[in-house]
């Protein structure tokens, strides 16, 4: 996450004080809990909105003891990290305040004291009692679920009363949240997301020149449900929402595409091959695609060659002379 091999707190060139590493960097760091509890230091800025409280984040981090080069605590090992909701999975105060100070792409180094870390007692035996810790956190990106939460929650007619954009932001959030859990593989969790964000988007009517944002919404939803029902092993609601999909943009090449794999999984191959070809003229260079051509080149031989091996058994002499299947 970019911290360095060695503890981040200790800083050289400082060894003539009497004062300790973290006291030393404590010197020149932001306070932001009012009281020097909590320290900030920006390594590197972000941008965009900060932080809302009740969001989920996905941060990397890792925490330090004075005078120790290892972490005692990071998750900078796992590939992707777990989406974290603040106030339920958050559960260092210090680490909540912090991650409310910062920006999508944020890097930053925080010292906690005690009160708003492990406390006086510690958490035995990694962390003493009344330690003061220091942790690095990079803000991967977080998502704003409490207003989706709420928005959801409401009836249709009371969902009607709020303006578009605010229809199309939770929806959004939903779709985003569907992204996440499509990438931890949990297919499953993502559909039920995607299909409320498709949902909030089908009872929404907008006014004609409105109509093309609401459009848009739902074809990125769609696409994604194909998408993830091919994952689930569902070909043929996958391609129900992949020409779905094809009637709002009938020559999107992701739609197009998704059609064409579900119907090859569905052995129906002759429309695979129409859906591909359509989707290759789109995108005549795409990898993806033209690979799925070849899948289903080398699908429909296999498929032909047993169909031929089929007949010529069934119609092969037995050892009477005579045609199986013969009168």
């Amino acid at each position: 996450m970019g911290g360095s091999a060695r503890n981040p707190g200790v800083l050289q060139g400082d060894q003539a004080s009497d004062q300790s590493p973290y006291q030393r960097l404590s010197r020149r760091m932001l306070d932001i809990s009012g009281d020097r509890g909590v320290l900030k230091d920006v390594i590197r800025e972000g941008a965009g909105e900060l932080v809302t409280p009740d969001a989920s984040v996905l941060v990397k981090y890792s925490g330090y003891l004075e005078h120790m080069d290892k972490p005692f605590d990071s998750n900078c090992f796992r590939k992707t990290p777990r989406l974290m909701k603040l106030g339920e999975d958050i559960t260092l105060w210090g680490m909540e305040l912090g991650l409310l100070s910062m920006r999508r792409g944020e890097l930053a180094r925080f010292l906690f004291k005690p009160t708003y870390a492990y406390g006086t007692l510690g958490c035995p035996p990694l962390i003493p009692p009344n330690t003061t810790v220091l942790f690095e956190i990079e803000l991967l990106d977080f998502l704003d679920s409490a207003e989706s939460d709420k928005f959801c929650a409401l009836s249709a007619e009371q969902q009607d009363q709020f303006p578009l954009h605010k229809v199309l932001k939770v929806a959004a959030t939903e779709r985003e949240f569907g992204n996440y859990l499509f990438r931890q593989n949990r297919f499953y969790d993502a559909k039920v997301r995607y299909k409320r964000a498709l949902l909030l988007l089908h009872r929404r009517s907008a006014p004609p020149e409105e109509q093309h944002l609401v459009e848009a919404a739902k074809l990125l939803v769609l696409l994604n449900l194909s998408f993830t029902y091919l994952k689930l092993e569902r070909p043929t609601t996958a391609l129900r929402y992949g020409e779905q999909a094809l009637s709002i943009d009938q020559k999107n090449a992701k739609a197009l595409f998704r059609c064409g794999q579900a119907c090859l999984l569905m052995t129906e191959y002759q429309k695979a091959r129409d859906f591909l070809v359509q989707a290759q003229k789109e995108q005549p260079f795409n990898h993806d695609i033209n690979n799925e051509l070849k899948k289903l080149a080398s699908s429909y031989r296999d498929y032909t060659d047993k169909e031929k091996e089929m007949c010529h058994r069934m119609f092969a002499p037995d050892d009477n002379g005579s045609a199986v299947g013969e009168n």
